[in-house]
């Protein structure tokens, strides 16, 4: 899978608009980057990359980019 098409399940997983995001995106100033998006993004991971993704992990992201270094 390519780190586009990770970005869109990023998207898919925020609800925005897809083609939206960059990788330099600063993750607090997505609005949509919320507590439920952070627990979908939890499941997308251990579902979709067989990874665990634990909440320490999460408050260490500060970029797309970070979730997307994870997701390699």
């Amino acid at each position: 899978m390519t780190r586009k098409e990770k970005l869109n399940m990023i998207e898919d997983v925020l609800e925005v608009e897809l083609g939206s995001l960059k990788e330099s995106d600063l993750l607090s100033k997505i609005s949509e980057y919320d507590s439920m998006s952070k627990l979908s993004l939890i499941v997308m991971c251990d579902e979709e990359f067989e990874k665990k993704l634990s909440g320490e992990q999460i408050r260490q992201f500060k970029t797309v980019g970070d979730i997307l270094d994870f997701l390699e």
